[in-house]
């Protein structure tokens, strides 16, 4: 049976090196085709919002169960008693600095991500970025009192649900006006899809923070 093995990946080998592959279709540029299809400069967004929207439905599905898994394996764990933070004054102003410029950052990714490089999901790990950072210099105590005052955890839901909602309707085939491109109010129901998977990550990833920081005492 080895022999047969041995035979086809011979076969193979000797495919690769001999047949050759289809010269691409140069005249025909696919980066063109997807901003006009989408409707919006960034052709990387038009490929994840649109092109490939069914694998960004599951990946914001799969996100959400990451989430969900981290609660569940550390439910029976005990709390840590002890924290760990920044102490020293110029740690804590560095960081919470660094805290402000990945929250406009972030900010910036999301409501522009459709014209320039970046998008919901880089957005959201700024914001989440921005949320640790002040997590290691604040109370575990004051930032959980802000989590529930702003019901972080439902509006992560309902972004997560209008996200499926918004995305089910754009795969049976209605989408909103595309607008002028190269504008702010452009790509139809793109620029909502980014935003709303934004404010999914930073809201995961705050959730996430919040139960290291209880059971392991920082991430």
């Amino acid at each position: 049976m080895k022999w047969v093995y041995v035979a086809a990946g011979i076969a193979l080998f000797v495919k690769m090196l001999l047949v050759p592959n289809p010269t691409p279709d140069l005249s025909f540029s696919i980066v063109e085709a997807v901003v006009q299809d989408s409707g919006v400069p960034n052709a990387v967004s038009g490929i994840i919002f649109r092109n490939r929207l069914y694998d960004t439905i599951f990946e914001v599905v799969v996100f959400t169960i990451a989430i969900l898994g981290a609660n569940f394996l550390l439910a029976n764990e005990r709390p840590s008693c002890t924290i760990y933070q920044f102490s020293d004054q110029t740690s804590i102003i560095l960081a919470r600095l660094g805290a402000t410029i990945a929250a406009l950052v972030g900010i910036e990714l999301a409501i522009r991500g459709h014209l320039s490089p970046g998008g919901g999901f880089a957005a959201g790990v700024a914001g989440g970025t921005a949320i640790g950072l002040v997590a290691i210099t604040s109370s575990s105590q004051w930032m959980q009192a802000i989590y529930q005052r702003w019901h972080a955890a439902t509006w992560e839901k309902v972004s997560v649900l209008i996200f499926i909602v918004l995305a089910v309707i754009t795969l049976t085939g209605l989408e909103l006006p595309h607008g002028e491109l190269g504008t702010l109010l452009s790509g139809g129901v793109l620029p909502l899809l980014n935003m709303l998977v934004a404010v999914k990550v930073a809201l995961g990833s705050w959730a996430v923070i919040l139960v290291f920081i209880h059971y392991r005492g920082l991430l």
